[in-house]
Parts: C-alpha cells; structure tokens; sequence
C-alpha cells in the first residue's frame, strides 16, 4: 500500500513528510503578502500648500430635551408637559425633517420617562435622537 499499512507484521514505519503543515503555512504567507503588497507602494511625494480655513459644517437644528431627576420635561431649556412632546415633534419634523434630538437625562431621572421621550420623538417622525453627557473630571 501507498500510505502504510494496519499490519505490524514486517512492516517498516511511514517515512514520508506530511506537507499539509508547510501549505497551509505557505498559504497564508501567500495571503498575508497580497493583502500587504499595496499598502508599500509609496504615492507621489508631494508638499500640499497649507491654509487656514475655516471648516464648513451645515449641521441641521437640533432640539435639546432635558428630563430631570424629578421626571420634569424641558424643551430647549421651557417646561414641557410629556402629553404634548408628540405633537411638537411631529411639527418641528415638519418644518426641518432633518432635526435632531439632544436627550439630557439627569443620572437620577428614571428610565421610564427617557423611554417616553424616546418613543415619542420616534412616533413624531424623528430618525435622529442622541444622548448628551459630561466629559468626566480629571485631576492634575
């Protein structure tokens, strides 16, 4: 037989190198090489001239929600009641459709009333509602 036999009688140990090893090395050798290939070619050296610009960013009205740890509802820093959050979402889609949602929710505030808020905005046609928090203090 070519690959050695079951019978121990007489017969010699398989003296054959298994090569699957050094293929599947050399396989990914091989792909590692390709994917790193392109990434050595060296563009064009050339010097941009440098400017001071300033950047223009378009970036639409949004809404600062305020819930705090009493459950109390504020829209752009005016008391809300949480019946009428629908309707003024609903209309101020209407006016920007782009308009987003600035949700500051006190650490105390339950999460019930930042769920309401949430479905809220969501049912008055918003599609972009995003969490304010604080950078925490660090000490020098």
């Amino acid at each position: 037989m070519a690959f050695g036999s079951f019978h121990s009688q007489g017969a010699a140990p398989m003296a054959d190198i298994n090569t699957t090893p050094l293929v599947d090395v050399m396989l990914v050798l091989l792909v590692v090489f390709i994917v790193t290939a392109p990434l050595l070619t060296n563009a064009v050296p050339i010097q941009l001239p440098r400017e001071a610009a300033v950047q223009h960013q378009d970036k639409p009205e949004a809404i600062r929600l305020a819930v705090d740890a009493e459950g109390k509802m504020f829209w752009d820093d005016k008391p809300v009641d949480a019946a009428s959050l629908e309707k003024r979402f609903a209309d101020a889609v209407r006016v920007k459709p782009e308009i987003e949602v600035h949700v500051r929710a006190d650490k105390a505030a339950r999460y019930e009333q930042v769920a309401e808020v949430m479905a809220s905005a969501q049912r008055g046609g918003v599609a972009r509602i995003g969490f304010v928090t604080e950078a925490p203090a660090t000490t020098r």
